[in-house]
């Protein structure tokens, strides 16, 4: 369930629910806006535009080449409150640069207030854990926390960063990954927090989530500690399912799940606003060691893009995608970062091989 949140709950059919909107459409073409992004973006977003392409997906693309160290223009934002969809890559980032998160810019203009990211094990990848698995749900708060921007030099050698945890916001994530967890067949929620420190801020998103887990009673409920749920992860990853936290823990525990999976090129996400999404990879890697040099694994921004086609409704695509992806990787062609020898193009032609070999 991604995305419009009212509308999901009042749906009818559980079906539809899945389809993560709470609507399903026909196969009339659909128009997505596209950032190629930064660093290995532009290889991984055409990737999918070639696997899009063979699969016959009936949509159209709206390019915009913007890099994370440009503003974020208006014709963007019009573009993707238009077409209400949008696929994008990596966006760098300049550490210690006074300029504002391109990613978190576009997250506060479009209110896209639920990072969704799925962590589940692919078969013929080699994880960290082969003895279990690993299939769980990180569902992060969006635009408030330690992502607020709010930082300033109090004076020289004394700075200030502000985080803001509202009512409002916790109650609307909490509710969300819960409705996420019902539609999905999926049994228990986690809070994740720090209200043993920082008992005003995380205590508020601990006590919310508490109250909304009440309105959910087939649903199991914890909470646990961001650093013991850091390690808990690593150590038993297998016991949990839906991870429901504030921006920042939501940032550092979805990470750890792609690299529990394999690393970060293979997990997908989605970041969910009432009217917009924008569909990604799980993990914010720019990579840009790699860029240009056709080493980039598509499959993490793949997986996002079938999540995107389910959203659409377009589920016969979205499984052709899928279908293919897996079973690549199952066949063992892969690329470096998981132990392969193929290229990004090898990889993406083996994926195009296999739907057009599979094609009704």
């Amino acid at each position: 369930m991604l995305g419009r949140l009212r509308t999901v709950v009042k749906a009818s059919s559980s079906n539809s629910i899945r389809n993560y909107l709470g609507y399903t459409s026909g196969v009339q073409k659909k128009t997505v806006t596209v950032i190629p992004g930064d660093g290995i973006g532009p290889e991984i977003t055409s990737s999918v535009m070639g696997v899009f392409q063979a699969a016959k997906v009936p949509i159209e693309w709206e390019i915009f080449d913007i890099s994370g160290g440009q503003p974020i223009s208006q014709e963007l934002i019009a573009s993707i409150t238009r077409n209400k969809v949008a696929l994008k890559g990596p966006l760098y980032t300049e550490i210690l640069s006074g300029s504002q998160s391109r990613n978190m810019e576009l997250r506060k203009a479009l209110d896209l207030y639920a990072h969704v990211v799925p962590c589940k094990q692919i078969p013929g990848i080699t994880a960290r854990h082969d003895d279990v698995l690993v299939d769980f749900v990180v569902i992060r708060e969006n635009t408030q926390g330690e992502y607020s921007g709010l930082e300033q030099v109090l004076t020289p050698g004394v700075v200030q960063s502000l985080k803001i945890i509202t009512k409002e916001a916790s109650e609307r994530i909490a509710r969300y990954a819960f409705e996420y967890a019902k539609a999905n067949g999926r049994k228990k929620v986690t809070a994740v927090h720090k209200a043993n420190i920082q008992k005003q801020t995380d205590g508020l998103f601990l006590a919310t989530c508490t109250q909304i887990a009440k309105e959910y009673p087939e649903i199991k409920f914890e909470n646990t500690i961001i650093d013991n749920c850091c390690m808990q992860l690593v150590k038993s990853p297998e016991q949990y399912d839906v991870m429901v936290t504030p921006n920042l823990y939501g940032n550092i525990v979805s990470n750890i799940g792609a690299a529990l999976v394999g690393g970060p090129g293979l997990a997908g996400g989605a970041n969910v606003g009432e009217g917009s999404i924008i569909f990604e990879m799980g993990a914010h890697h720019v990579a840009a060691d790699i860029a240009g040099k056709d080493k980039a694994n598509p499959t993490g921004l793949l997986l996002a893009s079938v999540m995107m086609l389910k959203h659409l409704g377009l589920n016969e695509h979205a499984t052709k995608v899928e279908n293919a992806v897996k079973a690549v990787i199952k066949e063992g062609t892969l690329t470096s970062d998981i132990g392969g020898k193929s290229s990004t193009k090898q990889f993406t032609g083996a994926v195009i091989d296999y739907i057009e070999k599979n094609q009704n």
